[in-house]
């Protein structure tokens, strides 16, 4: 009975380390920044860094002569079906908590820990806006036509993609607004590798400022005030 306890209190012991660790990592490893890199190109694209206190998106023009995303996410995919946006907002994430968790008091054990371990399919979050407004949610950058090339290949190969090479849309009742829609994604979501990592890896992609690793949006909008 006592080498049982024993082994149940060193189990118990490595988990707390784990999370303690972990927490510590995520505090830590954000405040690292991966300097933006000039390409000595004027930057006259302008993205935006977007967050909605769980998730964070980044924010590109709909439409300009580097790609036009209404061809790939059609504007018929959201509920408006309005054609007048001048914006579109890329995220990408575990589908569970994208579907069943638009914020943080909606969050079930069930879809939190099968995030966190491999368990659950991932889903790009696609959400079109007429206008952008910074604040401490949302920051502009500008970059160049190289850069935003870049960032198009990135996000653009995160997606499923169907035998005609189209995003693959996910039928549901779940979305925020009448302005978005989800689609497959590729990879899966886990603690180590969170939506806010990604986000911070297509602001390297972009070659703009970044934390050195991210699993929160903080790590992010702090290299941004």
């Amino acid at each position: 009975m006592k080498m049982i306890l024993m082994y149940i209190l060193k189990i118990v012991g490595v988990i707390v380390g784990i999370v303690v660790l972990y927490a510590l990592l995520g505090y830590l490893l954000p405040f690292i920044e991966v300097r933006a890199k000039d390409d000595g190109q004027e930057k006259e694209i302008p993205i935006y860094v977007y967050t909605n206190g769980v998730h964070t998106d980044i924010v590109m023009p709909v439409k300009n002569d580097l790609q036009d995303w209404s061809s790939k996410i059609p504007f018929s995919n959201v509920r408006s079906r309005q054609t007048d946006y001048n914006y579109i907002g890329i995220g990408w994430g575990d589908k569970g908590f994208y579907l069943d968790t638009p914020t943080w008091a909606d969050l079930k054990f069930s879809t939190a820990f099968k995030a966190a371990f491999w368990l659950s399919e991932s889903a790009m979050h696609c959400t079109y806006y007429k206008t952008m407004k910074e604040g401490s949610d949302c920051k502009m950058v500008m970059i160049s036509r190289a850069q935003y090339k870049n960032l198009i290949q990135f996000v653009e190969a995160k997606f499923d993609k169907d035998q005609s090479g189209n995003f693959i849309l996910i039928p549901t009742d779940a979305v925020y607004g009448d302005n978005d829609a989800f689609y497959d994604a590729k990879g899966k979501y886990s603690f180590l590798y969170t939506c806010n990592t990604w986000a911070n890896d297509a602001l390297k992609a972009a070659g703009q400022k970044a934390a050195l690793w991210t699993p929160s949006d903080f790590g992010i909008f702090q290299h941004y005030k």
